[in-house]
Order: C-alpha cells, then structure tokens, then sequence
C-alpha cells in the first residue's frame, strides 16, 4: 500500500513513525470522519464505511480526526495512534466527565461577531485551549459588513494573547474569505470554534462553495444565536484542507490547560513571578507587581479579574472527584475538631 496517498487526509510522518515492521498487512491507517451514537465514520485508502467505536476507556475513545488502525478483514479497530493535538472539555451540567471535541487539528478557527456576541473572556477561553494543544489559533470576526468600526473589534481581540492573529470577515463573501487561504492548505486539518449563531456554519458553507452545512440567523433582539450544527464531522475543501465545524458551545469548561493560560495571559504571569511574597493574590499585599501594574494602567483590571476566574476553574476542573472528596472529608474532620475543642474548653 502506497500511504502517501493517505496524505490527502492528513496523514503525515507524525503518524508514519507510528506504524511497526511487522504491520499486517490487513491492518490499514483510517481517519475519523464523523462521531456518531451509533459508531464510528471512518475513511482511508479503499475504505469508506462505519465501525464500533474502540472501548467506552477513557484514554482509548475516539474522536473525529484521530488516526485509527483498522483490521479489514474483522472491520475492528486495533488500535488509535498517538494525537498531535486534542481539543476536549469538561462537560457542562453536573457531569464531571471529559467530552472530546477534535483530535489532530493544524489550525483553530476561532469565529466570533462584531456585535454584541463578541467576548474578551470567551475568546480567551478558546485561546488557552488552543496554546494548551499547540495549536496555530487565528481569531476569525464574522459579520463586518454589518459594523460601524470593525477594526475597534479587531484592536480588542488583538490585545487578548501575545502574537495572536486577527481577521474581519463578510463570512458569506468568497473573496473576503480569502485572507484564510495560508491556513487552508493540502491535507491541513482546519477546526471551527465559536458559539451559536456568530458565523460558523456560514463560513464552512462559503469556503465549500455551497450549502453543505445548516445555518441559521442570529436573533434580532440579542444578538444570541441558535444551535444549528449538532455533530462534529469533516468536510473537504476544494483547495484540498479539511473543515471541522463544531457545535456551538457557550458552556466550554476548561481543563489542564494550565499553560495555556499563562501564555495567553503572559504579562500577568510574568508580573506575578516579580511579587514580594510567592503566594500572592494580586488584592491587597504590598509588593504587588501586578497591582502596581494596574494603577500604572499597564494592565486592565477586568483582564486580571478574568485570569483568577479561569485559573480557579481550571484548578476545579483538574481536580478528581476522588481528590474533592478527599478535601471535603480533610475539611470535615477539621471543621469537627474545631467543635469538639471549643466543647472541651467549656467543659
């Protein structure tokens, strides 16, 4: 089998190193396409068809865009090869368990609006996500045609992480999407991230030359938008990348993406390493350098109010449940103390 031609799907020497001597010759490379209840949409070479997921296993689940070995013979899954990148979450609600959102992605679209869906805090969310995996993110604003000052919606999102690349887009304009062709090239795996309504289902569709892909409208009286896209699968662009479009999501847990998010915020970690004492809470210690950063006005506070915020759900997140409990009995245990002393003492 002749796997350059796999290269079509992505497939590279990362994944090529993976393969052994001794390979069957019954066992073939395929790529997740899509993730379906029922199973797995898989393609490679002379393989196009649908399979049972790996194991209910954590570390073995699979995702769109990982890189399976598939027995042909069985049509079983051997094994998944390593990931070069993986974007997951915590999922929203009162379930603790990662959900998996796309695995070996080049580039991440970042697609958010000018207008009132535009937000520093969830674009810096999507943005340690994405330095967390490793990944090239490119802040993508929809709907600037449709804004008095675009370019103030540009300067905003520029501030938001160091060297970050900002594009204002009409999203159902084919030329003005051409300022996105660098990211989109041979077999590149292109991923869209962004909440319902901003966009991106429309750029997908104007990137593949139709209406592939469900839109629907932001509403009028908040600018809010609807759910459209309901899973997650691979499309192929005609200059040859692959588009992953996502569902909205608006509730996006994070989760070890610790230095993630001291490379977004990158002045604000540099500035606490500087502090007099090391657990510093930047509040009210004297020698704060990040205090004397914001009375310099060299950092905005509502910026350093978001950094606790997400540096305090990470820790959460990170935390296992085993680990929670273990706190919370420690916490018991101690809080009964405390009471049993203050009895003794009466006593």
């Amino acid at each position: 089998m002749d796997l350059s031609e796999l290269a079509d799907l992505g497939w590279d020497s990362f994944f090529q190193q993976q393969l052994t001597d001794e390979q069957s010759a019954a066992v073939v490379p395929v790529r997740v396409m899509n993730v379906h209840k029922s199973g797995l949409q898989i393609a490679g070479i002379d393989v196009d068809t649908q399979v049972e997921p790996i194991t209910d296993d954590e570390d073995g689940r699979a995702t769109v865009g990982d890189w399976l070995l598939l027995n042909v013979e069985t049509n079983r899954i051997v094994r998944r090869l390593d990931r070069k990148s993986l974007f997951k979450r915590r999922a929203p609600g009162t379930d603790r368990r990662e959900q998996l959102i796309a695995a070996n992605v080049d580039t991440l679209f970042i697609v958010s609006s000018c207008n009132q869906d535009f937000n520093e805090a969830r674009l810096e969310r999507y943005l340690a996500i994405a330095r967390e995996a490793e990944v090239m993110a490119l802040i993508v604003l929809t709907k600037s045609d449709l804004a008095d000052e675009p370019q103030e919606f540009v300067r905003r999102a520029a501030k938001l992480a160091p060297g970050v690349h900002v594009e204002a887009v009409n999203a159902l304009d084919t030329e003005a999407l051409r300022c996105l062709e660098a990211w989109l090239g041979h077999g590149q795996t292109v991923a869209l991230l962004g909440s319902s309504g901003v966009g991106k289902s429309t750029i997908s569709n104007t990137l593949l030359g139709g209406s592939d892909i469900t839109t629907q409208s932001i509403r009028d009286d908040d600018a809010k938008g609807r759910h459209t896209t309901t899973s997650r699968t691979m499309h192929h662009l005609p200059g040859g990348a692959w588009l992953l479009d996502t569902p909205g999501m608006r509730e996006l847990q994070l989760t070890d993406v610790r230095t993630g998010l001291d490379d977004v915020f990158a002045e604000i970690t540099a500035l606490a390493a500087a502090c007099k004492f090391v657990d510093c809470t930047h509040e009210a210690e004297p020698g704060c350098a990040v205090r004397q950063a914001i009375d310099d006005d060299t950092i905005d506070e509502d910026r350093l109010n978001r950094w606790r915020k997400l540096v305090k759900e990470e820790a959460y997140n990170k935390e296992s449940i085993a680990d929670r409990r273990a706190r919370g009995r420690a916490l018991g245990k101690f809080y009964k103390s405390v009471i049993e002393d203050k009895k003794s003492r009466k006593n």
